[in-house]
């Protein structure tokens, strides 16, 4: 129930925090709370990933990608993810998930989401790659063109050689995998 009360938050409330721009970062105020934890009170790996999807669909929503992908028939879907854990988060501690889009290639988005204490300390940092599927056409949608239904003109910047072996290393993974279904 707790997740759908997020996800309502988030909703609810995306228009206050303007539009989402390349460049910017989404931030969203968390609260660890007794269902967030493992034995260990603190944040459990789960969580994290959730949380993440908080951050993305808040972007998602506020750059109208949301709106694009009901008229075309898209969806956003994750393909991968990367995390390092730095330092915990308690039980009841505040903290916020700091989101960007870093950067694309072909039809993969490089995203990026950092959780952050009230402090600013970081406790952990994940990498995401996902893309945009055209359910109709039953293929990924190359960047360029999401950002022309979106009305936008941005070029990626570069990868840098950290994000080049994370897709690197996620197309390896994905492509053992679609190996071993075959089996």
């Amino acid at each position: 129930m707790y997740v759908w009360l997020r996800l309502l938050r988030v909703g609810a409330t995306y228009k206050r925090r303007g539009r989402f721009d390349l460049g910017d970062e989404g931030r969203l105020s968390f609260r660890c709370l007794p269902t967030d934890i493992d034995m260990n009170m603190h944040l459990n790996n789960a969580r994290y990933m959730m949380l993440a999807d908080m951050g993305r669909i808040d972007i998602f929503l506020r750059s109208g990608l949301i709106s694009a992908a009901r008229k075309n028939g898209w969806g956003p879907l994750l393909g991968g993810l990367q995390i390092s854990y730095v330092r915990e988060i308690r039980l009841w501690k505040r903290f916020e998930v700091v989101s960007t889009i870093e950067t694309w290639s072909g039809t993969q988005i490089l995203g990026k989401h950092r959780f952050v204490l009230d402090d600013g300390r970081t406790a952990a940092v994940m990498m995401t790659t996902g893309g945009i599927y055209d359910f109709r056409n039953k293929r990924f949608v190359e960047v360029g063109e999401v950002m022309n239904a979106l009305g936008r003109e941005e070029a990626p910047r570069a990868p840098t050689e950290q994000e080049q072996a994370f897709m690197a290393s996620h197309m390896a993974m994905r492509q053992q995998g679609k190996e071993l279904s075959e089996t």
